[in-house]
Order: C-alpha cells, then structure tokens, then sequence
C-alpha cells in the first residue's frame, strides 16, 4: 500500500511511522505541487486540507482516503469525493487545548490590560489608575459547544465564570453551566460579558453573527472569534464596535486571509488580531499523527472504527 504526504515536517515522527507499519510504502513531500505522479498510484493522501483540488482527484486513480491534518473541510472538493466515495478523516479535536489557552490569554489581557501595560512600559510611564477587571464571576458564552468550546468551558469554571453554551441541538454538554439550542442564540448572548465564537465553516454558520446578534449583547461584552471568519458579518461587527454596541473584539480568523491591509480592522483600538494561529503548538503534529496512527490501523484490518470520519454531505 503506498501513502503519499503533501507536507513534510518531523523526521522522528516518519521514521517511527515507516517502522510501526514496514508492510507501508510512506513518501513525504514539501507540498502538493512536489507529488507530481505519485499521487497517481497512491491509496492514502495526507493533506493539510486546502490544496487538494478536482483535478488532483481525478489524477489519483486508486486513492481510497484522504487523512486531513487540520479540522478545516471547506476547500476540500465534497462532490467530487462523494462521487468517488473517498474516505476522509481529519484531526478534529486536537486544537482544543491551544485554543482554549488562547482565549483565555485574550480574556487575561482585557480584564488585566497587559496591552496598555506594554504600552506604559515602552513611554516610562508609572500609573496604577487603570481599571483591572476579573474573569471570576462573570459570564462566558461559547458558541459550538464541541471539543473545543467544551475546552473553553472547563477553563473558564476553574477561573469562576459561568459558562453557557450554543449548539445546534440544545442538548446538555457536561461542562457548561446551560446550554441553548442555535435557535434561541440571541437571548444567550444578552447575558454574555465575554462571547466566543468556535464555529466551523459550514453553510449553517455562515453569518451567524449580524447586526442584530451584535445588538443583542451588552455594550461591556467582548467578542472572540476563533472559529471560521465566514461566520461573521465584518461590515456589521465594526459598526457595532464604532457605535460602542461592544467594548472590544479578539479575532484570529477572518473572511479574507491574509487580512487586506485596508481593512479598517487594522487601525481598530477595539480590535485585537492574531494571524489564524490560534490552534498552533508544538503538539500539533504529534496529535494529528496519533489520530492517523489509529486510522491507519483500522484501515489496514478492514474496520470501520475512525476516529473523526467526516460526513461530507454534512461538512463535518
């Protein structure tokens, strides 16, 4: 069986594969323009999941899975591999620690102010008169309840808060406090000092947050999004911003990235950005490799027990 890879990072981590599994032909490339023909004869394709095309699937003749190393499907080709019926798993799940990590150092440097701390610190200035706020006792609202949201939660209780939760369901999440159904979002976010958005690209969550959820949140509340920038109307969220309908907004993800460098976004003191790297740490690939240690197992013995299958037709 050969599996071809689209990127190249831990020699450890290959050495270690090529020998757990010798019976496996495994060659690793920079990227996806490096595979030329052997994606041809290839049944496994590794892939960070946004340079795999039509094109790419109709070259590979005998390609029976596709192992995504990130959670992002949207660039994937969904009808091209359902007609094809190509298997696809992804690492979802594995992020949830670094971004739960990442949220609450946005909650930390609003609520402490370390920004203007910096700040102080680069004019000499000594003032101890800045209003500093705790995260303990107030209310945070997640918007996909998932691993990731429920990451997010479980931290936010050792630090006190009240957590509620949104998913499409309603049904209960351990780690929350409340859950609510997506349908009643807007009453959830009228009781939220600090809103998370974790939501993934699909179409039903695409511009989810508008004018009138932005309208329905306190003029304190503080706004993250860390999940895809399509489920956000930015025109809208900056008006609110500029209206003080919200008191600041924490982004990592955004509707065109790289980020245009005329986006008002940029010259926001209401606006805190991160480049999309939210998920990254030096676990990673290491967790990534150990979903696909698994799948690769089942696969070879003919099962059917994969972590993270993906329903293509859903998008997740």
């Amino acid at each position: 069986m050969k599996i071809v890879s689209a990127f190249n990072r831990d020699e450890r981590l290959q050495q270690q594969l090529q020998k757990d599994f010798p019976n496996v032909q495994f060659t690793f490339y920079k990227n996806m323009k490096e595979l030329g023909d052997s994606i041809i004869d290839a049944d496994v394709l590794l892939t960070f999941g946004e340079d795999v095309t039509e094109d790419i699937i109709d070259s590979a003749k005998k390609l029976n899975w596709i192992m995504v190393f990130s959670a992002g499907l949207e660039k994937l080709p969904h009808e091209k591999l359902m007609e094809r019926n190509i298997l696809v798993t992804n690492a979802r799940g594995i992020h949830k620690i670094p971004m739960a990590e990442f949220a609450f150092a946005y909650m930390l440097q609003y609520a402490k102010q370390l920004e203007t701390f910096n700040k102080q610190q680069d004019e000499c200035i000594w003032n101890r008169q800045l209003p500093l706020r705790e995260l303990y006792g107030s209310t945070l609202v997640v918007v996909g309840a998932g691993a990731i949201g429920s990451q997010i939660a479980k931290y936010g209780r050792t630090f006190g808060m009240k957590t509620i939760g949104i998913n499409s369901s309603g049904k209960p999440v351990e780690e929350f406090d409340e859950i609510y159904p997506m349908s009643e979002l807007k009453s959830a976010l009228t009781m939220g000092d600090y809103i998370i958005s974790v939501l993934p690209s699909t179409k039903a969550t695409n511009g989810v947050f508008q004018k009138e959820q932005f309208e329905a949140m306190k003029n304190s509340a503080v706004f993250i999004n860390m999940g895809r920038g399509n489920a956000v109307n930015e025109t809208d969220l900056m008006e609110a911003l500029e209206n003080d309908e919200l008191a600041h907004a924490f982004l990592d993800v955004y509707q065109v990235e790289p980020l245009p460098t005329d986006h008002p976004f940029w010259k926001s003191n209401k606006v805190t950005m991160t480049p999309h790297l939210s998920a990254i740490s030096d676990q990673y690939v290491p967790r990534a490799m150990e979903i696909f240690r698994h799948n690769l197992t089942v696969y070879l013995n003919g099962g059917n027990d994969y972590i993270n299958k993906i329903d293509l037709r859903r998008g997740y």
